[in-house]
C-alpha cells in the first residue's frame, strides 16, 4: 500500500478523519464546482462528477450540500469560482510531493503550501519535477473483513479492474483511470461496500523512511492537509504502520 494511502487508512479507523468532517465537505464542495463547471451538471455525462460525488457520499454528505455544490459549477447558483491546479516538491528523505488544489487565489495559496514545505523540512519545486514518478489510475480500497480474498479478486477481475493486491487489513483495487467509474459501479452491483473509490496518483517507486524524517513527512503531509485549498496528496514515501499508528495517538 502505498504510503499517502496507508496513512489516511489508519487516520480513518482511529476517527481522525470524522473530527475533520467539515473540512472534509468542504474540499468535496469545491471539487464538485470545479467539476459540474468544467463538465455539466448532469453525473451520467460527466464522469467527473459522477467521481467527486460518489466520494462526497461516501462521507456522508448530505444530499442538499452536493446540490447547490453542483449548482454552483453550472452558474445556476452564485460562487466562488476556483481554478484547479498542481504543485510538487520534495519531503524530507527526498519524498516526492505531488499536491492538487483548488483555489480562488494562487498567491495565497502558492505561499501556505510553501510555508507548511519549509516548516516540515521540505521544499516547493517547479512543475514537473517529480509528477513524472507518478501514474494516474482508478484505486478503490475494500475492508478485508467484508469479503473472502478469493471473492474479491474474482469479483474485481470480473468488474475490470487491473490488479487486487492484499496488504495489511484491507484490499487495494486498481484500474485504468478510465475504468473507475465502471468497476465501481460494477462491484456495488455485486453488494461490495467499499471505503473509498477515487482517482489517485499512484507512486512507480518508494522512499523509505524512520526515525525524525518519518515523523516530519507525515508532518509536512497533515499540514498540507490541513490547507482548506488542498484536495489531494499523493507522496512515494514508505513509513512503518507501527510509527504512522503511533503518530495517531499524538
Amino acid at each position: 500500500m502505498s504510503g499517502h494511502s496507508k496513512w489516511s487508512t489508519i487516520k480513518r479507523k482511529k476517527g481522525k478523519l470524522d473530527a475533520q468532517r467539515g473540512k472534509i465537505f468542504t474540499k468535496h464542495i469545491r471539487e464538485i464546482t470545479v467539476a459540474a463547471r468544467e463538465g455539466g451538471g448532469d453525473p451520467d455525462m460527466n464522469p467527473r462528477l459522477r467521481t467527486a460525488v460518489n466520494a462526497a457520499k461516501a462521507d456522508n454528505m448530505p444530499a442538499d450540500n452536493i446540490k447547490r455544490a453542483i449548482q454552483k459549477g453550472t452558474g445556476e447558483l452564485e460562487g466562488v469560482k476556483y481554478e484547479s491546479t498542481n504543485y510538487e516538491g520534495y519531503g524530507p528523505g527526498g519524498v516526492a510531493v505531488l499536491v492538487e488544489v483548488f483555489t480562488d487565489n494562487k498567491n495565497r495559496t502558492v505561499a501556505d503550501v510553501r510555508h507548511v514545505f519549509s516548516k516540515h523540512n521540505g521544499s516547493l519545486g517547479e512543475v514537473g519535477c517529480v509528477g513524472w514518478m507518478f501514474n494516474r489510475r482508478g484505486y478503490i480500497v475494500v475492508d478485508k473483513n467484508k469479503i473472502g480474498e478469493d471473492e474479491m479478486i474474482e469479483k474485481a477481475l470480473e468488474a475490470g479492474a487491473e490488479d487486487v493486491q492484499s496488504s495489511d487489513d484491507v484490499y487495494e483495487i486498481y484500474t485504468e483511470f478510465s475504468e473507475l467509474e465502471n468497476v465501481r459501479s460494477a462491484l456495488e452491483s455485486a453488494g461490495i461496500e467499499m471505503i473509498s473509490a477515487e482517482p489517485a496518483m499512484i507512486p512507480q517507486n518508494t522512499i523509505k523512511l524512520e526515525g525524525k524524517q518519518a515523523e516530519q513527512m507525515l508532518k509536512l503531509y497533515e499540514g498540507l492537509e490541513d490547507l482548506d485549498d488542498v484536495a489531494h496528496i499523493y507522496a512515494n514515501f514508505d513509513i512503518d504502520e507501527s510509527i504512522m499508528e503511533e503518530m495517531t495517538e499524538k
